[in-house]
């Protein structure tokens, strides 16, 4: 799962409990001039995920790391469907995170309103 946050003037995103482990990753920072939004997705988890980079997937069970998909790198780390968040980014290292969050709806709001402050 990941906790999502918003410092200063960036996104920061921190991989919690083994999914550090699953993913290679415990966190990312963003800039918020690099985020052009998030939108809560559920269906996200059926759709390929492209070519797997470094990190786990067991269908059904968990999707985690980096994966090249269409010549775009995209972050996932995802258990549970039901709580997928995902973060559209703008010239950086990933071109969308793909995240599980404990709430959804909230972690929306707080990516939006962040980006409507600036």
């Amino acid at each position: 799962m990941a906790l999502i946050r918003i410092e200063a003037d960036d996104l920061v995103v921190v991989i919690e409990g083994l999914d550090k482990l699953w993913s290679f990753k415990g966190s990312l920072t963003i800039p918020l001039a690099n985020v052009r939004g998030a939108t809560a997705d559920p269906g996200i988890a059926a759709d390929p995920k492209g070519i797997r980079v470094a990190g786990s997937h067991v269908p059904g069970v968990i999707t985690a790391g980096t994966f090249h998909q269409h010549g775009e790198k995209v972050f996932w780390d995802i258990r549970d469907p039901s709580k997928a968040v995902v973060i559209e980014l703008a010239d950086e290292r990933y071109a969308r995170l793909v995240l599980q969050v404990d709430d959804p709806r909230a972690a929306v709001a707080l990516v939006e309103n962040a980006l409507a402050r600036r």
